[in-house]
């Protein structure tokens, strides 16, 4: 890989090598949102009842547990065998374990606190704990054996990824570039379709998805209220998930740390902001061309970056002011995916009944 930053002249930025992974060790302590903005430190070198020590144990919104293991020096066979071993081991964890765990290498304080502090949530702290868990191996490179066989896994909704991270340096300053090995995304789809001994999955109705609106400087829930539209951006993880929504399809969309404020029916497929176009009091117009309190219109020419955009009928909708939750309720960090809990859509037909008995 290769970067120039661009200027007068294009100025090489030069590689560096992770050298020590204590290194990249050390960044991941102190901010996990490098790898995922939902990811709060439970601990480090965790010891299992097999005499090995976890690298990282780290906890998302929802409760589930993710295993993060540096590669160092291991060959394929012992870092993919090691870091299934302590899945295997952190599935057998119970809640009060898990909290004994964050207690231990938190000075003492509760689980629960560190929750609050973490996702300014106190009110909406996982009902179960561990349900869930994750693998990511984190490495500055790995060798194709070590892809082949967790793309294998993944493919066979192992819940388990990859992720590196590369160095450079400019003069004093230095940066740290990451990439997947699987897109988010599609690792965390493949792993929900996995059914867990003796569970059903719960049948999707073909017709209602989630979607997650996470209200920031990049986009305010007015803006989507008064054009009609859903987006997401700021990277392909966050936009991705929004291209599996088609004309037709019913969203229900939750802010986090906030609720659930309206429902409404797709009209247009997701497109980059630049060149989503939505109907306005009757007009078709140009996204870019519209007002927005947020600053919506950004990375116009990145696709990465930029926000996608999703056109909207809204069926029903509230001010955040009015945000509907109650404990229970579904919620997930993706942009947009199929809502399968009855307990949800029975909740929401009885907050938007016009939303859902329109078309019936």
């Amino acid at each position: 890989m290769a970067i120039w930053k661009l200027g007068t002249k294009p100025e090489p930025v030069h590689l560096t090598g992770l050298d020590q992974e204590s290194t990249l060790e050390k960044a991941l302590k102190a901010d996990l949102s490098i790898i995922d903005p939902d990811l709060m430190l439970l601990a480090t070198q965790v010891q299992t009842d097999h005499g090995k020590r976890i690298d990282l144990l780290a906890m998302d919104r929802q409760g589930d547990l993710v295993i993060l293991e540096l590669k160092r020096s291991m060959t394929p066979r012992e870092v993919v065998t090691q870091t299934l071993d302590y899945a295997a081991w952190v599935k057998t964890l119970s809640a009060e374990q898990v909290e004994e765990i964050y207690r231990d290498a938190h000075q003492g304080m509760e689980l629960r606190a560190g929750y609050a502090d973490a996702f300014g949530t106190p009110d909406q702290y996982p009902d179960a704990i561990n349900v869930r868990q994750r693998m990511i191996i984190v490495a500055s490179a790995l060798d194709a054996i070590t892809e082949r066989i967790v793309a294998y896994l993944s493919e066979f909704s192992v819940p388990v990824n990859a992720v590196f991270f590369r160095a450079f340096k400019q003069g004093d300053t230095e940066y740290l570039a990451r990439t997947w090995l699987i897109d988010p995304n599609t690792a965390e789809q493949r792993a929900e379709s996995k059914t867990e001994p003796g569970a059903v999955k719960a049948p999707w109705n073909g017709v209602d998805y989630y979607v997650s609106f996470g209200e920031d400087r990049w986009r305010h829930w007015e803006d989507a209220r008064r054009y009609g539209f859903v987006s997401a951006g700021k990277g392909k993880w966050y936009s991705n998930s929004l291209k599996s929504l088609q004309p037709g399809d019913r969203i229900s969309v939750h802010i986090p740390q906030q609720g659930y404020v309206g429902v409404g029916e797709v009209t247009s497929s997701a497109a980059p902001a630049r060149d989503a176009r939505l109907t306005v009091g009757g007009q078709v117009t140009a996204f870019r061309e519209l007002t927005f309190q947020a600053d919506t219109l950004h990375d116009l020419d990145d696709d990465d970056q930029c926000e996608w955009v999703v056109g909207v009928k809204w069926l029903e909708q509230l001010p955040v002011s009015q945000a509907f939750w109650e404990k229970g309720l579904f919620a997930n960090q993706n942009s947009a995916c199929k809502l399968r809990s009855a307990v949800t859509l029975t909740a929401l037909q009885k907050k938007f009944p016009a939303a859902f008995s329109a078309g019936d």
